[in-house]
């Protein structure tokens, strides 16, 4: 995104979420989760029981965004359709194999410090290969990161979006789109959610994707009547699926669809941030993806360094707890731009 382009509230959507999920990860894993536990009982209490909520935010901001790069495309042909989810899949599959690799890496070097259940086993063939193929939780195979679980969802949610768009926009039919995405969205949230052994599945979380669509569509109508009858059904959509069975992870998935919604309508969504606070703010939203990816090597090295060195009590803790944070963003950010960015560059050159 060229700096004019910037959207400061959705930079600050992506820190925040990616920020929470990597507390979380930190707050669940190893001695130094157990030494801080000792220091902040109650913060750590919160990021383990409500941090994995953030992943929610994610999920309405990729149906959000996914929306204007999918609309042009699935009115061609079925290569159309099968080249957006090649594309998507080459967005996603190559950063998230390199941190793999980090992992087994951080994981090799931290075994003899750590427990076997915090550090991953060395892959076999078959298990790389669900990975590389993001079908490692459908085949059942034992993750080998924290978290990853995410980048495979996140493909079959984009994927099952654009086949209905694809299926609705046979001889340009938009509505038949929209009304395909709405009933799936509206399935999700008043069934499948409420299924926890779906969760392998994109239909379990496609109520919260579908409602970041919704948020998109909302602003798109030049008639005040037709964003507000789209944001009047979000609302509506969301209170039916709350009523049913109330779920935290939904009320703030709606709670960020309804921002959204709002938001893309102020002038103030795209006014730019001071020079030095809205560069930050942007590397650290576009280096959310990358920091999701390689934050779990640094929490292995990390704990193993803890463990190593015998250390112990809340001052230990703290310090270690602040550490792995930081040097997680700062790897986050070196391999957004080393790695992440030039591969999609070159990949994107060539397909």
């Amino acid at each position: 995104m060229k700096p004019h382009a910037r959207q400061p509230g959705i930079d600050t959507l992506k820190v925040l979420a990616s920020q929470i999920i990597v507390l979380h990860h930190l707050s669940a894993y190893g001695p130094v989760a157990e030494a801080m536990e000792h220091a902040a009982p109650a913060l750590m209490d919160w990021l383990y029981g409500y941090g994995r909520m953030a992943v929610q935010v994610f999920l309405v901001l990729g149906g959000y965004l996914a929306v204007p790069s999918l609309m042009p495309a699935m009115a061609g042909g079925v290569s159309a359709l099968g080249l957006s989810l090649w594309r998507r899949y080459l967005r996603l599959a190559p950063p998230f194999l390199v941190a793999l690799a980090l992992a087994m890496a951080a994981a090799a070097v931290s075994r003899p410090w750590l427990s076997a259940d915090l550090v991953p086993e060395h892959p076999s063939l078959d298990e790389w290969l669900a990975h590389a193929l993001l079908l490692q939780e459908v085949m059942g195979v034992e993750a080998l990161s924290a978290g990853i679980w995410y980048v495979a969802i996140d493909f079959q949610l984009h994927a099952l979006l654009a086949l209905l768009l694809w299926l609705g926009q046979r001889g340009g039919q938009a509505r038949t789109a929209q009304a395909l995405v709405l009933g799936v969205a509206a399935a999700s949230l008043l069934w499948w959610n409420r299924a926890p052994g779906l969760d392998d599945w994109s239909i379990y979380f496609f109520g919260a994707y579908g409602l970041g669509v919704m948020a998109r569509w909302s602003g798109q109508w030049p008639q005040a009547w037709a964003r507000g009858a789209w944001l009047a059904g979000l609302v509506v959509l969301g209170t039916l699926a709350l009523l049913l069975e109330f779920r935290h992870r939904i009320a703030l998935a709606l709670a960020v669809a309804l921002w959204l919604a709002t938001a893309q309508r102020w002038a103030s969504w795209r006014l730019p941030l001071p020079c030095s606070l809205g560069a930050a703010l942007h590397a650290l939203g576009r280096s959310s993806y990358a920091l999701f990816l390689v934050h779990f090597p640094v929490l292995l090295l990390g704990n193993a360094l803890f463990a190593a060195l015998e250390l112990s009590g809340p001052a230990a803790g703290v310090a270690l707890f602040l550490a792995v944070w930081g040097v997680s963003v700062l790897l986050g950010w070196a391999f957004e731009r080393w790695v992440e960015a030039p591969l999609g560059r070159w990949i994107k050159s060539r397909v």
